[in-house]
């Protein structure tokens, strides 16, 4: 995985509620476990027609906006639990999704495939999405080790939580397995000293 440590990008502003993941990759594109390739398909029945035409109104395809956060209205990544949707954003190049609140299960999804889901307050979101508006050029900065996000235009910022053991893992760049493999000595040490216990018992 990627490392994590600061990151400033302009955003992609998705202005929309209780956006599920059946829109952020619909089912029939879940016929494989290979991850690469689903960012093809992110929001595809928003982002294009039925004879394969972009639908110039949606966000996607407003060259206007770009980066690697996606910010969106409150409870994203409702209803199934599928993967495959933080596979969709994590391929599409999103390294951010902030909403006012994320489905749990879409959460942890994403916290396991190297995309960070800030959750923030709705007003904050609200003053990314006006200055956005404003000026699609505007920057955010995440700064993970700080925990707090700000708006570089006019410096508002918040703080966000996450979870300690995530954290450091994207800080580091690791998977659950990575993170393992980063204590193996310590693991083996221990196993050594179990060991000596069973043998005096």
């Amino acid at each position: 995985m990627e490392k994590f440590n600061v990151l400033t990008t302009t955003c992609v502003p998705l202005n929309v509620e209780s956006v599920d993941t059946d829109q952020i990759i619909p089912a029939r594109f879940l016929k494989t476990t290979n991850r690469a390739g689903f960012g093809a398909n992110l929001f595809r029945d928003w982002r294009y027609n039925a004879d394969g035409s972009p639908v110039l109104s949606f966000v996607l395809n407003n060259k206007a906006y770009g980066g690697q956060a996606l910010v969106a209205g409150k409870n994203f990544g409702c209803g199934s639990s599928r993967e495959h949707a933080a596979w969709a954003i994590a391929d599409y190049g999103f390294r951010v999704v902030i909403s006012p609140l994320f489905a749990d299960i879409f959460k942890g999804n994403a916290l396991n495939n190297g995309v960070l889901p800030l959750q923030v307050s709705e007003a904050f979101v609200e003053a990314i999405f006006a200055e956005v508006a404003k000026n699609p050029d505007t920057t955010i900065t995440v700064d993970l080790p700080a925990q707090k996000v700000a708006i570089n235009t006019t410096g508002q910022n918040e703080r966000f939580d996450i979870n300690s053991y995530k954290k450091h893992c994207f800080i580091n760049g690791y998977d659950d397995i990575d993170y393992l493999l980063s204590i193996k000595e310590k693991i083996e040490a221990y196993e050594r000293i179990v060991n000596v216990g069973r043998k005096i018992m």
